[in-house]
This record gives C-alpha cells, structure tokens and sequence, in this order.
C-alpha cells in the first residue's frame, strides 16, 4: 500500500483532490460538519476493523508479508512497463493535450490538403 501510495501518479493526484477539499471544507462551515463527520466515522469503522482483524493478521503474518514481497516485485515491474506512474497528474494532462492538439493539426492539415 504505501508503495502505490508513493508512486508519483497517485501521490500527485492526492494532492490535486486534497488541495480543493481542504479547501472547501475551510470555506463552507456545512460542509466542513459533514466532511468532519464522515472523516471521524471512517477513522471509527478502520479502527474497529483494525482491532478485528489484528489476531488474524498476526496468524496470517508470514503469508501477508510473502504476499507484500511478491506484490512489490510485481509494482517494480509494472512501474518499468508504465513510466506514466513515475509522472504527476499535471504532467499527463498536460502531455494528452499537447498530444490531441498535435493529432486535430495533423488531421486537419491533412484535410485542407
């Protein structure tokens, strides 16, 4: 998990969704009571879950961390196969555009052509 958290695809796009909720929240008092709401419950249910399944987890440790090796193995891989992970969302954005504005001249040069 904190792996893919750390790509910098989706660290970036935290950022990009974090940034206006913060936001939002600080400039709508309604909307901060909702959000403080459903933060607090969420944080209530992963304790409680947490707490559940620590036992099981603890059984269940030299399977998860085999699991965890092999799932990082596999990210490494995949972050080789896909250099759009090691990029943030603005650069993707950003490179779309550029590569759609490049195709629509190209397509209509060919037309007036």
């Amino acid at each position: 998990v904190n792996q893919v958290a750390n790509l910098t695809l989706v660290s970036s796009a935290r950022d990009v969704v974090s940034t206006p909720y913060a936001y939002t929240k600080e400039s709508h008092p309604y909307i901060k009571s909702v959000c403080d709401a459903a933060e607090k419950g969420v944080k209530s249910v992963t304790e409680a879950a947490a707490s559940c399944v620590q036992p099981v987890l603890t059984t269940l440790e030299p399977h998860v961390a085999a699991a965890s090796e092999y799932a990082s193995k596999g990210l490494n891989k995949l972050g080789g196969k896909l250099p759009v992970l090691q990029k943030p969302v603005e650069q993707i954005i950003s490179d779309t555009k550029e590569l759609v504005s490049s195709r629509v001249a190209e397509a209509k040069d060919a037309v007036s052509s």
